[in-house]
């Protein structure tokens, strides 16, 4: 079954004369990432086993390709802009295009020490 939206809504921030908080996710992560990428740059073109993560793109604009595991449907294709959050659960295949340079903070649940990830994640050809 395919999800209906990879962005996440994001609650209202905590607002006061400080500034405000804006929460992105709640979860329990293993590892915090910043990935910057350059104007056509591609990324992904796998799926991860256990393994989910959010990306909240800070800056830049990505199409966000996803389907589930061995489907033969095309990938359903999500650009993401500046201040979105967006989901990729275990067992999807995902793939992301840069139209931008971007910077993008992802939240994973798992270590992405080399040697966890590897075990973890599968190489596909979502997109080329």
């Amino acid at each position: 079954m395919q999800r209906k939206d990879v962005v996440i809504p994001l609650s209202p921030p905590f607002v006061d004369e400080r500034g405000e908080i804006q929460n992105l996710a709640e979860a329990a992560f293993g590892s915090a990432l910043v990935i910057t990428s350059r104007a056509g740059a591609i990324r992904a073109n796998h799926y991860h086993k256990t393994d989910f993560h959010y990306c909240w793109l800070q800056r830049g604009r990505v199409v966000y390709y996803y389907r589930p595991v061995e489907s033969q449907s095309a990938p359903i294709e999500r650009t993401v802009g500046p201040g979105e959050v967006f989901y990729t659960p275990p067992m999807e295949e995902h793939a992301m295009r840069f139209l931008e340079d971007s910077v993008m903070l992802c939240f994973a649940r798992n270590s992405r020490a080399m040697a966890n990830y590897e075990a973890d994640t599968v190489r596909v050809r979502l997109i080329s």
